[in-house]
């Protein structure tokens, strides 16, 4: 974790760290039990090739996922004489984390929201749409900018890229044993190794694709946490996620679909509708987010002794 004045949250620490060793585990269990039945199928060499290959994914996803995402929504780079406003209030934020300041992007796309990216501090990227700079006030703009500088000091990129890698190998291998099944030897070992392998693959992709969910609403309850202690207005950011999910609520599934692979960066995900409370969601609930806010409304606002 970078450096910074963000508020930590031990309760969200140990609960972020306890998923990402159980994801841990599960890469080391499926390397662990496909080398075994590739040992006694004759494919020993494989396995660990796939591995490898896998995490090399993962690390070039990481390496180029500031480019990738401004790329994706279609954002630019601006400079302080461009959005003067937008980058004063980064500046502000970044003084009071005491971290430096990540460079600052502009979507042209009416859909009111943020992200943040960066395989590192000094390589980050905050960016907005127009949407949400003609939709919030200056104080939730700071509120949800806020949020997304706290991702970036947590380096939440490098986390979600490490625990994404027993995914990555997993779908790698149920892709190479469907196609060894298909195209492979056809003797006793190789119809076990392939079919081990895909079923092997099959269950950690499944739970590592729960597990990682799961640790992205962790992470963004924690930055939400951050962001409210940070500027010391829990309740700019709450109007803010209620007029953001508002606003979304109303733009057409064909609209929301264009900006569907970047709804883990965003700080409301491109979706309407209940598929927002099952676990297959990237982002808290919006009454669990809410409530989370309140709580921290009322502690910030009890009188010390």
């Amino acid at each position: 974790m970078a450096s910074s004045r963000f508020v930590k949250d031990t309760g969200l620490t140990v609960r972020m760290t306890t998923v990402l060793f159980l994801l841990g585990a599960l890469f080391v269990t499926l390397v662990v039990v496909l080398m075994f039945a590739a040992s006694s199928s004759g494919y020993s060499g494989l396995v660990p090739i796939i591995g490898v290959a896998g995490i090399g994914v993962a690390v070039y996803q990481w390496w180029t996922s500031d480019t990738t995402a401004m790329r994706a929504m279609r954002a630019r780079e601006v400079s302080p004489e461009e959005a003067p406003e937008l980058h004063g209030m980064i500046d502000r934020l970044c003084a009071l984390a005491d971290m430096p300041k990540p460079r600052v992007g502009i979507a042209d796309m009416a859909m009111p929201n943020a992200f943040a990216t960066g395989r590192s501090p000094d390589r980050a990227v905050v960016c907005v749409t127009t949407g949400i700079m003609g939709k919030l006030t200056p104080e939730e703009l700071e509120a949800v900018l806020a949020h997304e500088l706290s991702h970036v000091a947590h380096r939440d990129v490098l986390v979600m890229t490490v625990a994404s890698s027993a995914g990555i190998v997993a779908g790698m291998l149920m892709h190479g044993a469907r196609f060894g099944a298909l195209a492979g030897r056809r003797d006793r070992n190789s119809a076990f190794f392939f079919m081990a392998t895909l079923v092997v693959s099959l269950v950690v992709y499944a739970i590592s694709f729960f597990l990682m969910r799961l640790l992205s609403r962790y992470r963004e309850l924690c930055a939400d946490r951050s962001a409210a202690y940070l500027t010391m207005k829990p309740a700019a950011l709450g109007t803010a996620l209620q007029k953001i999910s508002g606003e979304i609520a109303t733009i057409p599934q064909k609209d929301l679909r264009t900006t569907g692979a970047m709804n883990a960066f965003f700080i409301t995900p491109a979706l309407s509708g209940a598929t927002l409370k099952t676990l297959t969601s990237t982002h808290p609930s919006l009454e669990q987010r809410l409530e989370q806010l309140a709580r921290i409304q009322a502690e910030l606002g009890r009188p010390t002794a």
